[in-house]
């Protein structure tokens, strides 16, 4: 195939989402809806966090930036598939699609990261509350928030210097609605070995290792349920955790799902369908799930609802 390198490449084309084109009226509105309230739902709870002094504690600090972490990682690929739905276009520059897939990846190491600090404060919390307050100061969960950020940062530079000195043939069709490090690496026509093994190493540090802290502290969460005495110290202690154990089985659940299990080249648009529930899904219930089964936030949300009733 004919070989093509950055230097000379402009754009390359996103085919989007399986869909008819009489269908794109209808997806369009509806994946419109589904960012539109997956950034005022995240939103809110940044708002409650801020305006309510009781949510000012560890939990909810990190929820607050788990809350502008989705907004980011939504608004980093959907609004480019908005566009090219209505506007019919599938290209996207060279340098927009390495700086979508920069922040892609950028976004998705800090939700594992966010998700593994929220699972140690949980256990903190249920394992060891004497020691709570004193281990959980605001200078750990500062410290643990800006290891996050470091570490994500590192992992998504890495992996586009790897991908800036890669060559492509000719045939620059992504076959994705968004710039995906898998589909990129398809593209090239120079050894990816090296991109292979950024990806498997850092697959390790960012999933598998998040993941195994995320089960160990719930392992030890759930042994301590159980020495609970009573019926009502142990759903109090299930509330508090209920919330966060939903949220990484949803986010691990299609991560495992659509990387562990991939699917074969003849069933590549179910690959595509999968992904929109990892990076659209995700984002848009992780409000829902704090709203609607944690207390704190529903009484946050009535107090700021009568504040703003007495205010007009």
């Amino acid at each position: 195939m004919k070989r093509e390198n950055q230097s000379s490449m402009s754009e390359f084309l996103l085919l989007g989402l399986p869909i008819r084109p009489e269908q794109q009226g209808m997806f369009f509105a509806l994946f419109l809806g589904v960012y539109l309230t997956t950034v005022l739902g995240n939103l809110l709870i940044l708002l409650l966090i801020r305006l309510d002094a009781r949510l000012h504690t560890p939990m909810y600090f990190f929820l607050s930036h788990l809350a502008l972490t989705d907004i980011s990682f939504s608004s980093v690929t959907v609004p480019k598939m908005l566009i090219n739905m209505q506007t019919q276009g599938q290209s996207i520059p060279y340098a927009g699609c390495i700086t979508q897939m920069y922040f892609f990846i950028f976004f998705t190491g800090l939700d594992d990261f966010l998700l593994t600090s929220m699972a140690y404060d949980r256990y903190m919390a249920i394992c060891h509350p004497l020691h709570y307050s004193t281990v959980m100061g605001q200078g750990l969960c500062t410290l643990l928030v800006i290891v996050s950020w470091i570490l994500s940062c590192a992992n998504a530079l890495c992996h586009t210097l790897l991908l800036t000195r890669l060559s492509f043939c000719a045939d620059h069709s992504i076959p994705h609605f968004f710039c995906d490090l898998g589909a990129l690496l398809k593209l090239s026509c120079s050894d990816t070995s090296l991109n292979e093994l950024a990806i498997f190493t850092a697959g390790v540090a960012d999933i598998i290792l998040p993941l195994v802290c995320i089960l160990i502290s719930y392992g030890h969460i759930g042994a301590t349920i159980l020495k609970v005495p009573s019926t009502k110290g142990i759903c109090k202690a299930l509330s508090t955790c209920g919330s966060h154990l939903s949220v990484v089985s949803l986010y691990y659940g299609t991560i495992i799902g659509l990387y562990f299990f991939p699917s074969s080249s003849t069933s590549r648009d179910k690959s595509t369908i999968a992904s929109v529930m990892y990076t659209v899904v995700t984002p848009l219930l992780n409000p829902f799930i704090y709203s609607l089964r944690n207390r704190d936030m529903k009484r946050a949300l009535e107090r700021l609802l009568h504040r703003a009733k007495v205010f007009t």
